[in-house]
């Protein structure tokens, strides 16, 4: 199964891939004319489609058969993860937690943060290609760089947790959630929250959890709550 990214794709229309996907199509994976492929918008919308014209740059398709709310699952989850010095595991972290669900994710910047510049660029391609990998409709948002303060005044609806490595008072996310909810996560840097940050997140409504015992990387510890939320929500 062959799958294109499609954003701007718009049903019961003609449609022509980018010069990016079209470039992939043709020179990469060498498909003809007449092959089936599958087009997602990023919204839930998951397109059967023939190709009818092959160019290197402007590849023509017939969607056949539309789906909507493909995969749409019954939660939404919002990461909002401290970016790690070494960019190479947020990109892992984002690849993963797009394979096993994630809807949002926000990068926030911690006192203790050793990177303060995130490019979303290249972020959002790696997103991309394991949206089509794992043979989703539904692309994860990805927001800018914001101070940890700043986020803390957004009030985002649904459920809030904090995940800290400071010795106080936590619950495990099980004992907590409620089922088929909105959810953010605050996940902290190398060296975790201060307690300043730990005490104006509780102030925010923010609730204590755990991930386990174990002491974990910044990028294992939100992919666990990934997992966590997911898994929970079966």
């Amino acid at each position: 199964m062959h799958i294109f990214y499609t954003p701007d794709i718009v049903p019961d229309a003609a449609y022509e891939l980018n010069e990016e996907e079209s470039k992939h199509c043709v020179r990469v994976l060498r498909l003809q004319q007449g092959d089936e492929i599958v087009l997602v918008d990023g919204k839930g919308g998951f397109f059967n489609a023939v190709i009818e014209n092959i160019h290197p740059r402007k590849v023509s398709v017939a969607i056949v058969h539309s789906r909507y709310d493909y995969g749409k699952r019954n939660h939404y989850l919002h990461i909002a993860i401290a970016p790690t010095k070494n960019i190479e595991r947020i990109e892992w972290f984002l690849e993963k937690a797009t394979e096993i669900g994630v809807d949002e994710v926000s990068f926030i910047i911690c006192d203790r943060s050793e990177r303060k510049d995130i490019k979303l660029e290249r972020l959002n391609k790696i997103i991309t290609a394991a949206v089509k990998q794992s043979i989703k409709a539904y692309h994860p948002r990805l927001n800018e760089a914001v101070k940890y303060k700043t986020f803390l005044q957004q009030k985002p609806a649904g459920q809030k947790f904090i995940a800290h490595c400071i010795d106080a008072q936590k619950s495990y996310v099980k004992d907590l959630m409620n089922l088929n909810g909105t959810y953010t996560v605050l996940i902290g840097p190398e060296g975790d929250f201060t307690p300043a940050e730990v005490d104006a997140a509780l102030q925010a409504g923010y609730q204590p959890v755990t991930l386990g015992e174990s002491r974990l990387r910044t990028e294992t510890a939100a992919l666990e709550a990934c997992f966590e939320f997911n898994f929970l929500n079966r």
